[in-house]
């Protein structure tokens, strides 16, 4: 859930809105350790994981890790 915080002499929240649906993991246990999201720096965007049940039959199931990306950004997008 997400609430905005409007300015004024007085402390105002907006009315609370649903910004994730289930099939995330979201429930920490005593075996993890910190947050299981993250947000981008312009706060427009998260990064979740989602709960391996909530995979469609059949789909596949792997992660594409890239090392060294400031590198290959560098390589393809060159500074002026």
């Amino acid at each position: 859930m997400r609430v905005g915080i409007e300015r004024g002499a007085s402390w105002v929240a907006t009315t609370p809105t649903l910004i994730v649906k289930e099939g995330y993991f979201t429930n920490p246990s005593s075996t993890t350790s910190g947050r299981m999201y993250d947000i981008s720096s312009d706060g427009r965007r998260f990064l979740m994981i989602k709960n391996s049940d909530a995979n469609p039959p059949g789909a596949a199931r792997q992660i594409i890790v890239v090392q060294h990306f400031d590198q290959e950004l560098k390589r393809l997008v060159p500074a002026k």
